[in-house]
């Protein structure tokens, strides 16, 4: 749709529609308003996830993918240094506050049946998965202070704190290896990845807060831990929400974060399927580039996502900021964006049928590493 614009246009185009991070909140409003205007609240309860996985990816193929990337030397570092980029990255922290508050309240005073609370939940899950971690694996890759603890709180506002140790300092060095848990295998279902990715993701952001403190002379169990700090806030908010909703909020504080990391885990699945670093004689594997995670360029979803789709050019160049991530053609492209490849990954023949030719498309001519791995 884009591809005969200017480029000056796109960019500042790009600029201010990265403001739809506050879409996935509004949709819970729209939500409330529509099974008020029409009743059936246990329907409604479903919109969020309607938008998100239905109507999205259609969207994404009528919009088509983003013609654009920023010239390196010209673009980039003024890019890089725009505040209004960063701000809006901050502002989702008070958003995603705002949204579990609104939510839980709703969830306690609306009469929804079993069906509408699962609906209600997995739908406050999908924002958290949206503005919490998609925003806070933005910010702990960045070094000023205020984005590392914005990018902490996030986390701690849907359980998954470990992820600001085990995702900086595991899965960026071990991507697309055996020893990283959130790479999935070739052949391996959703269904089998998720409950080794929750744990050893889990032990493994221990281990590596362990590792860290015992080089400098400190005690794991000390409060130089920071997963203790991150951990202890999720407590703190799980307190909170049982003081204004009793055990029922506790039960949706933990719901609404499960349901959160496990999009986070399904996306993880999505990124890496299949893919791996060669191994090389010296027994060491190659070093991570473009090639290594897949990649999607369409513009709606990465718009919404701050171009988390362009995946393979962080996994280059972590610390690079959202803005600034470029689209490679040589990465392994997925055939549509985020939201259609998670409701494929839920349906195992369809996602291997979709997804397996691709990866040994990747690995023709090499493919006893495919199978060694």
């Amino acid at each position: 749709m884009f591809e005969q614009t200017s480029k000056d246009w796109m960019l500042n185009v790009k600029k201010y529609a990265y403001a739809m991070v506050v879409v996935p909140p509004l949709l819970l409003l729209a939500s409330q308003a529509l099974w008020h205007q029409f009743g059936f609240a246990d329907l409604f309860a479903w919109f969020t996830l309607f938008f998100v996985f239905g109507l999205v990816p259609m969207l994404d193929h009528i919009i088509g993918k983003d013609p654009v990337n920023p010239d390196e030397a010209s673009e980039v570092p003024v890019l890089s240094e725009q505040g209004y980029y960063r701000w809006l990255t901050l502002l989702c922290l008070p958003m995603q506050l705002a949204s579990i508050v609104y939510a839980g309240h709703v969830f306690m005073h609306t009469d929804f049946g079993w069906l509408g609370q699962l609906g209600w939940l997995m739908s406050i899950g999908t924002v958290g998965g949206v503005v919490a971690i998609n925003v806070g694996h933005e910010l702990i890759h960045k070094d000023p202070t205020i984005e590392q603890w914005a990018g902490g709180l996030l986390l701690a506002s849907v359980c998954y704190g470990g992820f600001k140790v085990e995702h900086v300092r595991g899965h960026h060095v071990h991507v697309s290896t055996p020893e990283d848990a959130s790479s999935s295998r070739y052949g391996q279902s959703l269904y089998r990845f998720l409950p080794h990715a929750y744990l050893h993701n889990f032990l493994n952001a221990w281990k590596l807060e362990a590792k860290r403190l015992q080089r400098k002379g400190h005690s794991p169990l000390s409060w130089r831990n920071e997963l203790i700090w991150w951990y202890g806030i999720s407590a703190l908010m799980a307190v909170g929400c049982g003081l204004l909703w009793g055990w029922m909020g506790v039960f949706f504080f933990a719901a609404q974060s499960f349901f959160a990391f496990t999009l986070l885990e399904i996306i993880n699945y999505v990124e890496h399927y299949g893919l791996h670093r060669r191994k090389l004689e010296n027994g060491r594997y190659e070093r991570t580039n473009v090639e290594h995670s897949w990649n999607s360029n369409y513009l709606l979803t990465n718009l919404f996502l701050f171009q988390l789709q362009r995946h393979s050019d962080h996994h280059a160049y972590p610390k690079r900021r959202y803005q600034v991530l470029r689209h490679h053609e040589q990465s392994p492209q997925l055939p549509s964006g985020y939201a259609t490849m998670v409701v494929l990954a839920l349906i195992p023949p369809l996602w291997f049928k979709v997804m397996n030719p691709r990866v040994e498309n990747y690995y023709q001519g090499e493919e006893h590493q495919l199978h060694a791995a």
